[in-house]
């Protein structure tokens, strides 16, 4: 028996299609939910933790509480996956550890090689790398990361990415309007945020004709700068659904998040990514474009704007058919 395990929206999106396909295939599974971002995932698991409080450090809490699971969650598991970099996901690792039950980790082999950028998650994945038993690469790139590691290569299994699979009926839906899609919500953004939001709101007084939608994130360091943004369309945040209704008829995309720069590479849209570094750099010149000061923004966005698209060769992340590649590989476990 397999459990899979999620704690944040990012998380059960690209854990969703896998569920489907080992539904499909019959997979035995049980699926547990840590509840880190609990006020904006749709909790359906066979378990669910509440997510209590121990102190005034959140990321020791999270910990805390993925060490203090129930025993009888264990009954009968074999394998835990776990997804990503999140705390979440390195603290269900250590879990696991303890009791010796197997890790498959899927997204594994992101790099950063900044441990400041993003934080705490580049830790995170390269805690659960040393730990895991299956390694489940998106890119060559992640597997040859993990093999510089002394990662086991019979370990490692190139899938693409499961958050792709969300996709392939989106394909030929696409089109390019007047709307720019701004997400930014990442913790090494938070003490710049206002230079961020001042850049863009000065963009989109520039380009009148365009509609910059921006569903606001709920943590209160990205809540507290909304004023700003007077040119903007600021919105609640948006289920996985209506965020990619915006994102297949935009023309550019603004944002800090990885999953972004993976659906818009698929999806074939221009994404500006407002970080110092990218663990995804496969896209890179391709579809994605790195913008590591807020000054720098509205020269690159006029660049793209004129260019929105002129696409450059394939996706590097995957072929939207991941799950059924990785339900293949848990069948032989």
């Amino acid at each position: 028996m397999i459990l899979v395990t999620y704690g944040t929206r990012p998380e059960y999106i690209k854990i969703k299609p896998l569920i489907d396909e080992m539904v499909k295939q019959r997979t035995p599974f049980k699926t547990l939910f840590t509840g880190q971002h609990k006020d904006i995932v749709n909790n359906n698991s066979d378990f669910s933790l509440e997510m209590r409080e121990f102190g005034n450090n959140r990321l020791d809490n999270i910990i805390q509480n993925c060490m203090n699971i129930p025993e009888k969650y264990f009954e009968g598991i074999k394998y835990i996956l776990v997804q990503g970099d999140t705390t979440s996901v390195m603290g269900l690792s250590l879990s696991a550890l303890h009791r010796k039950i197997k890790i498959i980790h899927l997204e594994a082999g992101l790099r950063s090689y900044d441990d400041e950028n993003p934080y705490p998650e580049e830790n995170n994945r390269k805690i659960v790398s040393t730990i895991a038993d299956i390694h489940l690469c998106p890119t060559e790139t992640n597997k040859n990361n993990l093999l510089k590691e002394n990662i086991s290569e019979d370990k490692i299994f190139v899938v693409g990415n499961t958050s792709l699979d969300n996709l392939l009926e989106l394909k030929n839906k696409l089109s390019y309007t007047d709307k720019v899609l701004v997400t930014l919500h990442r913790r090494e953004n938070h003490e710049i945020m206002d230079k961020w939001f001042n850049e863009i709101n000065n963009i989109a007084s520039k380009y009148k004709h365009i509609e910059f939608i921006l569903p606001i994130h709920p943590n209160p360091n990205v809540q507290l700068h909304k004023h700003i943004l007077t040119n903007v369309k600021v919105i609640n945040p948006l289920v996985h659904e209506d965020l990619l209704n915006i994102l297949i008829e935009c023309k550019l995309v603004i944002t800090d998040s990885g999953g972004l720069q993976e659906e818009c590479s698929f999806l074939n849209k221009k994404c500006i990514v407002c970080r110092k570094v990218t663990e995804r750099p496969e896209s890179l010149g391709l579809t994605s474009y790195l913008v590591k000061h807020s000054y720098e923004l509205s020269e690159i966005f006029d660049v793209h704007l004129n260019s929105y698209d002129n696409i450059i060769g394939e996706c590097p992340y995957g072929d939207g058919y991941s799950s059924k590649k990785i339900c293949n590989i848990l069948k032989k476990l």
